[in-house]
């Protein structure tokens, strides 16, 4: 076991892993689109824009040309960081709490990766400030089709919202739920009283949703990050639209010295600090893939 004296250290593999296993099943995105191996730095991907159409040729007739077209989509870096500070006094501890102090960084850090995933590629924003990054790909807020929620009916706003999909000419095969939607949608009931989705519980851990796969976070409407609401409940679509894969896995290392986040320096403080820190490339091919699901303005 690494000691935390030294002036840098990896992380143990078993809770390296853990960070990024918990970035994946944090964020909505990852569990409805699989991480794709990329290289470090924008990559660039060419989607078919016009299908190619057979032609039928006679015997002797010359053969015409195959119109079809293809635009460039990008995939941008966005790096991700996080800084947490302790007391000075954990160099000295012994190796359980050593332990500890690393297995709280691995919750922690796989926390905020995961949810960084969802706030960066939906929204656009900053986690940590809540306000629209520069630095930001284009999100899936930016998708012009959407289903606004009426009396209260969810299902017939996410049906609409697939509907949309499919009139774009994609198959739905995901939907992003806020909390208040699958809650929505669990609870929701017949003229009778009988509850019409009881196999949802209480919409906490969906998974699948009308033959879609579900997965539901606060991060799809952003309300516990984002400045500005954005009324968003979900997002309906065909996920394999969106890009999104590790172009530098997680690193963590010790600072003992200087001021590395702006709190002032650390051995004044006497305080050591620990960072985690993650490369993600985020692209959407196409955002005529998505339809999001709405509350009604108030």
């Amino acid at each position: 076991m690494p000691t935390l004296i030294t002036s840098d250290f990896q992380i143990p593999n078993n809770i390296a892993q853990g960070i990024f296993k918990k970035a994946q099943t944090g964020s909505t995105l990852a569990q409805l689109s699989g991480a794709r191996p990329q290289k470090f730095g924008t990559e660039i991907n060419w989607v078919l824009t016009a299908a190619p159409k057979a032609e039928i040729v006679g015997e002797g007739d010359k053969k015409s040309p195959t119109p079809t077209a293809y635009a460039p989509k990008l995939v941008k870096p966005v790096k991700l960081q996080v800084t947490m500070r302790f007391s000075q006094e954990v160099q000295w501890a012994d190796e359980d709490v050593q332990i500890g102090v690393l297995q709280d960084l691995s919750d922690n850090a796989g926390i905020a990766l995961g949810r960084a995933l969802d706030l960066i590629a939906i929204h656009k924003i900053n986690p940590l400030t809540g306000d629209v990054s520069s630095l930001a790909p284009e999100g899936l807020i930016d998708a012009t089709q959407s289903a606004t929620l009426a009396d209260s009916k969810y299902d017939v706003a996410v049906e609409t919202a697939a509907g949309l999909v499919i009139n774009a000419g994609y198959t739905p095969t995901g939907v992003a739920m806020d909390p208040t939607l699958s809650f929505g949608l669990a609870t929701m009931r017949d003229t009778t009283g009988c509850r019409i989705y009881p196999e949802l519980g209480y919409g906490t851990g969906v998974t699948n949703f009308e033959g879609m796969t579900a997965a539901v976070s606060d991060t799809v409407s952003g309300k516990n990050e984002a400045k500005t609401a954005s009324n968003l409940l979900g997002i309906v679509g065909q996920f394999d639209a969106f890009r999104w894969g590790v172009q530098r896995t997680v690193a963590a290392h010790l600072i003992e010295f200087g001021d590395p986040d702006g709190l002032g320096d650390l051995q004044r403080n006497n305080q050591i600090a620990l960072r985690a820190e993650v490369v993600y490339g985020v692209g959407i091919m196409d955002l005529n893939a998505f339809a999001k699901v709405m509350k009604p303005s108030a």
